[in-house]
């Protein structure tokens, strides 16, 4: 059965020049209270990987790390109508107000990480004057290699 849920708040600092866009938290991302927080989803292994770090151990070091990489989180839907993590049953959903970010940095492109972000956020923002792309979600749920895609972007976006 779907209930309302509420996602987060935007993540991001005043140098922040790129924002990461998801669908809506997962269970596990809502349990620990903070984007990506499902051990087996491959976002923060992706960029720990990209950037040579360590992955991040907890909340605090995953802001850090965002923070002195100039990357912002959010998630384009911020409340919805869902059963579990499933972005497939996501309705009655509520679209974020991307300027609270766009406003108070100098974001220079938006990543939709995953389909159902890319579809929602054209809804609204297709026409959008900052640069978008979509990549692969790096849910579990999506089994197909997505690395090579993240790392061939990321390298266009962090030169």
């Amino acid at each position: 059965m779907s209930q309302r849920v509420q996602g987060f708040a935007p993540f991001f600092g005043k140098e922040s020049r790129v924002l990461i866009l998801g669908s809506f938290p997962s269970v596990k991302s809502r349990q620990q209270n903070f984007y990506y927080g499902n051990a087996r989803n491959a976002f923060w292994r992706i960029l720990s990987d990209y950037f040579g770090e360590s992955v991040p151990s907890d909340t605090d070091e995953k802001k850090e790390f965002l923070t002195r990489h100039g990357i912002a989180l959010w998630d384009i839907v911020t409340s919805c109508e869902i059963v579990g993590s499933a972005d497939s049953t996501i309705k009655n959903y509520t679209v974020a107000d991307l300027g609270e970010v766009l406003n108070d940095c100098p974001i220079e492109k938006i990543i939709l990480n995953g389909g159902t972000a890319y579809k929602i956020f054209l809804k609204s923002y297709g026409d959008i004057p900052v640069e978008y792309v979509c990549l692969p979600s790096t849910s579990p749920a999506n089994a197909r290699p997505k690395d090579k895609e993240w790392f061939d972007e990321l390298r266009r976006t962090f030169v």
